[in-house]
């Protein structure tokens, strides 16, 4: 979980992620534009390209390696360089997948046994990692990996929000990140997963203890709505009564609890609306999804701490340059205060840092 101030880089490390989600999906440049283009990303006007790497590591052998650099070039941006590879003992090159300065594309096609050009129209807003054709084992699993990784943003909780409408009746794995998908997923997961789908009723139980159970009753030809019945109610209540913040915990009990989640979740601000008595059992949900998924989160919300552990949250702050950084909360010797307070009064006492500033963006 990552917390700090406004303007301390909580949502710009969040959109790194994005953007590598991106690159390996074919996707960078809808991806640039909806984030406000290149030159919104660079630091303060103190950069002049932005850098991206990443590494995966490989069991028995080095670590890949994957760098993307993109540079402002007219109204939108160029890849200046992008590399893929892989450190080889015995040699001092390490072995490269993708190796690409401006125009010089150059990949290694496994036929051929070296780096060749493309003979495609290369599009060149885009990666050649989302580009080229299929490569080694592990350059595919991480080319997947990054491609797949999901960010959720705060539920749209508004009157004519997708989770307040009909749906269309199809299998769904996901809510969707909007809950356009909610009640199809909900309906396919009682329907092929039942297990799965009672621990979802069970922690709506253990949250509203006037909750009854969810139904999904057709609404047209193919369109399926989600009720919610309470004990109270003699009818039950579609989407579009329920409150915000009944909403977005049901959407982000349904998230959590999917056994399809992506090798990389990203949530923004999970506990928006939510009463505090929930934020524990929201805590638990992400402690039990993040043993199925690398789960990154990004929170203002200081009550949210005191259901958390320091190794679970890194604490976001700028130095003396304005550089953002990043610092695991339990590296930062905090045990004489917690056998007296709780996280979030250490936080509050400013303990742990990152509480300094007020300006800015999140």
């Amino acid at each position: 979980m990552l917390i700090g101030a406004n303007g301390v880089g909580k949502s710009s490390l969040l959109d790194v992620f994005t953007l590598l989600s991106a690159s390996a999906s074919g996707k960078l440049n809808e991806t640039m534009s909806r984030l406000g283009g290149i030159s919104s990303l660079l630091t303060r006007d103190r950069a002049e390209e932005l850098s991206l790497s990443v590494g995966m590591n490989v069991p028995g052998r080095s670590p890949l390696e994957y760098e993307l650099h993109l540079r402002p070039q007219s109204n939108g941006y160029s890849i200046s360089r992008e590399t893929l590879t892989q450190a080889r003992s015995g040699y001092a090159q390490p072995f490269q997948h993708i190796d690409s300065s401006a125009s010089d594309v150059r990949y290694y096609e496994i036929d051929e046994n070296r780096l060749v050009r493309p003979d495609w129209e290369h599009n060149p807003l885009e990666t050649s990692l989302a580009q080229v054709p299929k490569m080694f084992r592990q350059p595919e699993e991480m080319r997947h990996i990054l491609a797949t990784a999901t960010q959720y943003h705060t539920l749209d909780a508004g009157p004519r929000a997708p989770v307040k409408l009909p749906q269309a009746m199809k299998p769904s794995t996901l809510p969707g990140s909007d809950g356009e998908d909610l009640a199809p997923y909900l309906y396919y997961l009682r329907e092929t997963d039942r297990d799965r789908f009672d621990a979802v009723i069970d922690t709506l139980h253990a949250a509203f203890p006037g909750f009854e159970n969810l139904s999904f009753p057709p609404v047209a030809a193919g369109m399926l709505s989600t009720t919610w019945k309470e004990k109270s109610f003699r009818k039950p209540l579609y989407m579009s009564e329920l409150s915000e913040g009944t909403l977005r915990f049901l959407w982000l009990v349904s998230l959590l609890k999917s056994p399809s989640l992506s090798t990389i979740t990203i949530i923004d601000e999970p506990a928006v609306s939510l009463h505090p008595e929930l934020l524990s059992l929201l805590a638990d949900l992400m402690r039990e999804a993040s043993k199925r998924t690398q789960l990154i989160a990004a929170t203002h919300s200081d009550r949210f701490l005191r259901f958390l552990r320091p190794e679970e949250i890194v604490v976001m702050d700028l130095n003396e340059d304005g550089a953002a950084t990043a610092t695991w909360a339990d590296s930062l010797d905090l045990e004489a205060w917690l056998a007296e307070y709780t996280l979030d009064e250490v936080w509050r006492m400013g303990r742990i840092g990152g509480r300094d500033r007020v300006c800015g963006g999140g």
